[in-house]
C-alpha cells in the first residue's frame, strides 16, 4: 500500500461544555491537520494522487475553522454567539472535541474521493482522483504533544 500525507495548519477555538474544568471556557489551539491517503497502486503519474488535488479539495473547507469558535449545538451560550456568524461552527454531534473535528474533516475528504471530484487550479490545470484511493486517516493536533485521529477500519 502506498501512502501520502498532506498537512495544514489552522488556528481554531472551541469550548467543551461537558468538560469539568477549564476546557469548558473558550480557548484556542494551533492545530496541525494531517490527511493520510493511500492506494494499492500508483496513477499514470506514479503518484497516489497529486498533492495539489488534496489542497484544492480541502483548503477552503479547512479555512472555515481558521479563527473560528467551535461550539456544541446544546451549549447554552450558542444563542449569544449568533452575532459572530460564520466564525461560529456548530457541532450537532456533541462537544467539538479534537476527535469529532478529525471525523468531520475525514468525512468531508472521503466524500470528495467517493464522488470522484475534480478540481481546477487557477492555472487552468484540472486535478482528478482515482476511485481506488482511500482516506486512511485524519490526524488533528491539539497541542504539540496531543492529537486525535479518525480513520475507518
Amino acid at each position: 500500500m502506498y501512502r501520502i500525507c498532506k498537512a495544514f495548519t489552522i488556528e481554531t477555538g472551541h469550548m467543551l461544555s461537558k468538560h469539568p474544568e477549564r476546557c469548558k471556557y473558550p480557548h484556542g489551539h494551533t492545530r496541525r491537520v494531517e490527511l493520510v491517503i493511500s492506494a494499492p497502486s500508483l496513477d499514470e503519474n506514479d503518484m497516489v494522487c497529486d498533492f495539489k488535488w488534496i489542497k484544492l479539495a480541502m483548503a477552503e473547507y479547512l479555512d472555515q475553522f481558521d479563527h473560528a469558535l467551535c461550539v456544541n449545538a446544546e451549549d447554552p451560550i450558542l444563542e449569544q454567539l449568533g452575532s459572530a456568524g460564520e466564525r461560529v461552527i456548530v457541532f450537532d454531534e456533541g462537544d467539538p472535541t479534537t476527535e469529532l473535528m478529525a471525523k468531520r474533516i475525514h468525512d468531508h475528504l472521503n466524500a470528495h474521493i467517493r464522488a470522484g471530484r475534480s478540481f481546477t487550479a487557477k492555472s487552468g490545470v484540472t486535478y482528478t482522483i482515482k476511485p481506488h484511493v482511500r482516506v486512511e486517516r485524519v490526524r488533528v493536533g491539539e497541542t504539540p504533544t496531543s492529537w486525535a485521529e479518525y480513520g475507518e477500519s
